[in-house]
């Protein structure tokens, strides 16, 4: 049984474990209690999860996490292969959980209620470790258990997208090329397929006890792979489409809201530069959404990805955070709105690219991350940074674990940092993590 506190000497205890693709050396890196004996081999089973303490009170920000698979999540015994990974994680005792909520899989069909407990085989991208789960279900019961062995956090917060193939406005405007039902803009018939889920989603968390206090109504709603078309031409004259689709949206959460204590989360924007054609501006969004809407929020999130090039590749802002806080505060009922950085990681140059397992750049990788916690603890405005995912997805590589649950990366110390400070500084980085 590991003591009451895991220890994870990442960056510090890092062994070359045979070469990638390109001659590239693959990090592993032990898990390890207070004595420095390993509590499980990465790849292993573990028994019941170590007892963890509260998160610290007063640390420099609150910290939140993005992860789906409710084996990486639950405490007890754990599948084959998710065991030690899954002991990190809980070790970073985060504050708040994202669930994303995926509509267009839930509900396939108008005449059935979505499938909140459909069934997941845990792979990512068919990639091993698996182990199957009961989808939303089992993922909010991981977290309530979770949040019952640490003691406190893991404050849920609901975000939802994909429209149904039958919820989607006809094809219209300025589309890019291949773009799907689920990525358009919301119809009547869907508009109250969207109400029903909300209402299905907290009969859930209700049931299975784990509150869902915070909701942000749709996942980026300035990007064109969730709201389409942005505009009604190919013109970055022309006005943007998604704050009115995104609106009517926020309306019907907060009709659904209204009187339960949950409270709304506004933004979710990606952290683009603009105008664009085929995507919105995180400061345009913001100005031209009504007072109606933009004053629902009691708080606001924004994505920003750190990047370890000198220069984040277009169309991403150098700073999408402090955009975002100029346009709030030219409005005086978001003027004052804490900011939330709801999606962060690091991987290539771009979100998204493919990222370099070589040491040196695991380590810029690192620095890039810690430049931006050390930016966000600084500013007044930023209360919360969450982490996109734990495990790294292929399609999507940004996360503090690779894909096949054999290695945790640099990153994953850089957190544990945060996670154990306290006061109003900024931890020191940890060995790995060289200056970027």
């Amino acid at each position: 049984m590991i003591a009451s506190r895991l220890l994870l000497s990442v960056a510090a205890a890092v062994l070359l474990a045979g070469c990638g693709e390109k001659g590239e050396p693959l990090i592993r890196a032990p898990v390890s209690g207070p004595s420095g004996a390993t509590s499980a081999t990465p790849g292993g089973a573990t028994g019941a999860a170590p007892a963890q303490r509260p998160a610290p009170a007063g640390r420099p920000l609150q910290l939140g996490l993005s992860e789906a698979n409710a084996n990486l999540l639950a405490p007890g015994a754990a599948p084959p292969g998710f065991g030690a990974f899954r002991d990190a994680l809980a070790a970073l005792r985060p504050d708040r959980y994202r669930l994303v909520v995926d509509w267009s899989k839930l509900q396939p069909d108008p005449a059935t209620p979505a499938d909140l407990a459909l069934g997941q085989d845990g792979c990512v991208r068919d990639l091993p470790p698996c182990a199957r789960y009961a989808g939303l279900r089992a993922t909010l019961e991981a977290v309530r258990d979770a949040r019952r062995v640490a003691g406190g956090g893991w404050e849920v917060m609901v975000v939802i997208y994909g429209v149904p193939d039958w919820a989607a406005a006809p094809e219209l405007g300025c589309e890019r090329r291949g773009a799907e039902p689920r990525a358009r803009a919301i119809s009547d018939a869907g508009l109250e397929g969207y109400r029903a889920l909300v209402r299905q989603l907290r009969a859930l968390g209700e049931e299975v006890g784990a509150p869902l206090r915070w909701w942000s109504p749709w996942n980026e709603p300035n990007h064109a792979a969730f709201i389409s078309p942005q505009r009604a031409i190919c013109d970055t004259g022309a006005p943007s489409l998604a704050p009115a689709v995104y609106g009517r949206l926020v309306g019907v959460a907060r009709e659904e809201l209204a009187g339960s204590g949950a409270k709304l989360v506004l933004g979710e924007l990606a952290g683009f530069r603009g105008p664009h054609a085929r995507h919105t501006g995180v400061g345009e969004f913001i100005r031209a959404l009504p007072d109606d809407v933009a004053c629902a929020a009691s708080a606001w999130s924004q994505h920003e990805y750190a990047s370890p090039a000198d220069e984040p590749a277009a169309p991403f802002a150098r700073d999408a955070v402090a955009e975002a806080e100029a346009a709030l505060a030219a409005r005086p009922c978001t003027a004052e709105l804490p900011v939330w950085v709801t999606e962060t990681g690091v991987g290539g140059a771009r979100p998204g690219d493919e990222r370099s397992l070589r040491a040196p750049d695991l380590a810029r990788q690192c620095a890039a991350q810690a430049a931006r916690l050390e930016r966000w603890a600084a500013d007044p405005k930023v209360a919360a940074v969450f982490q996109y995912t734990f495990r790294d997805d292929p399609a999507y590589p940004v996360g503090l674990a690779d894909a096949r649950l054999q290695a945790l990366y640099p990153t994953q110390g850089l957190w544990q940092a945060w996670a154990d400070a306290r006061g109003d500084a900024a931890p020191r980085r940890p060995a790995g993590c060289g200056a970027s």
